[in-house]
C-alpha cells in the first residue's frame, strides 16, 4: 500500500503491452491490501459481536456460523467498497488513457477522449467538457448505487427501520 496505485498501474502497463487484460491486472493488483485489511478488520468486528458469541455457544460448526452469521454482516461493507473501486477503476483508466498508456488511441474510452480534445480545446472546449462531465456523472453514479445497495444490506439498519417503523 505504500505505493501509489496510480504509479503502479502505470509501471505494470509499460512493462507489459497495453491491453484490457494487463490494465485490469494494474488495477486489481493495487486493490487488493485494501480489500484484505477490510476484510479482515470486519471479520474480526464482527466474530467479536454476541450473536456470534451465542452461536459459538451453542456448538454450531464453524462453516455454519460463518455463513450464517459472520459473512451476512460482512457484505454491507463489502459491497460498498466494491462499488468504490469500480469508480476508481474507472478515473484510473480514464487517467491512463489520458496519459497514453492505457488503451491503443484507435479503441474509445474517456482518457483517450479527453486526450485528443486536448490539442482542441482552444478552439471547441466542449470535446473535453462534456467527456469530463459524463466521467464525473458515471462515477457519482457509482458512488450512490454503493451507498444504497450498503443501506439495503446492511442488517443493523434494516433492523432500526423495522423497529422505529
Amino acid at each position: 500500500m505504500a505505493i501509489p496505485a496510480l504509479l503502479l498501474a502505470i509501471a505494470m502497463v509499460s512493462l507489459l503491452r497495453p491491453s484490457l487484460f494487463t490494465i485490469v491486472a494494474a488495477i486489481a493488483f493495487a486493490e487488493i491490501p485494501r480489500v484484505t485489511r477490510l476484510v479482515r478488520g470486519v471479520v474480526l468486528t464482527v466474530r467479536e459481536e454476541a450473536f456470534v458469541q451465542a452461536a459459538q455457544g451453542l456448538g454450531l460448526p464453524r462453516r455454519i456460523i460463518l455463513f450464517r452469521h459472520i459473512l451476512p454482516s460482512c457484505m454491507a461493507p463489502l459491497v460498498v467498497q466494491a462499488t468504490y473501486m469500480f469508480a476508481a477503476a474507472i478515473l484510473f483508466e480514464a487517467v491512463l488513457g489520458f496519459l497514453g498508456v492505457g488503451f491503443p488511441p484507435d479503441i474509445p474510452s474517456w482518457g483517450n477522449i479527453l486526450a485528443e480534445g486536448r490539442a482542441v480545446f482552444q478552439r471547441a472546449p466542449w470535446t473535453i467538457i462534456f467527456p469530463g462531465l459524463f466521467l464525473a456523472i458515471t462515477v457519482l453514479a457509482v458512488n450512490i448505487l454503493g451507498d444504497g445497495l450498503r443501506d439495503r444490506l446492511d442488517p443493523r439498519l434494516s433492523r432500526m427501520t423495522k423497529v422505529s417503523a
